[in-house]
């Protein structure tokens, strides 16, 4: 029997600890999957931003829509549909400019100069928190625009 232990001793896994190569090569993979699991957690979160983005200004452009309808004028400001305090996803207030009280160089334009709606703008600025009429500026590439009287409501970019 004592010879048995012997020969399970000699042959039993080793205690030894891991090598410093080994301890650096585990920390490398790990911060590795640690880098690629934060890219797809920021670029998942910043596209639910923008899709909140997009259902705010579809609801925000029927309430705008309703007000004309009812009272046979576009409002003047958000106040006027009590959605002056209403914050896009990065923090800042939509942008409503009512055509009739903006003057035509301020209107939203595509890569053409033209304008992109026929009555009124209404957008966020995405999330650098800022924009340039031209769609084209690259202030304006991460805004998120209603165009097309309200038939594209996405990012500036791929309109």
């Amino acid at each position: 029997m004592g010879r048995f232990l012997g020969c399970l001793g000699r042959h039993a896994i080793s205690q030894r600890g891991l090598s410093l190569i080994e301890l650096l090569i585990i920390m490398a993979v790990l911060a590795t999957l640690a880098t690629i699991a934060l890219l797809f957690f920021s670029d998942v979160s910043e596209q639910t931003k923008v899709a909140r983005a997009i259902a705010d200004l579809t609801t925000i452009g029927g309430e705008i829509d309703t007000f004309e309808y009812m009272n046979d004028r576009l409002p003047n400001d958000l106040a006027e549909i009590r959605r002056a305090s209403f914050k896009d996803p990065w923090g800042n207030a939509y942008v409503y400019q009512s055509f009739a009280a903006t003057p035509q160089g301020q209107w939203r334009k595509d890569h053409n100069l033209v304008p992109i709606n026929s009555s009124f703008d209404l957008f966020s600025k995405g999330k650098d928190g800022q924009s340039q009429p031209p769609l084209t500026a690259s202030a304006s590439r991460d805004d998120i625009i209603r165009a097309n009287d309200g038939n594209y409501i996405g990012l500036a970019s791929r309109y």
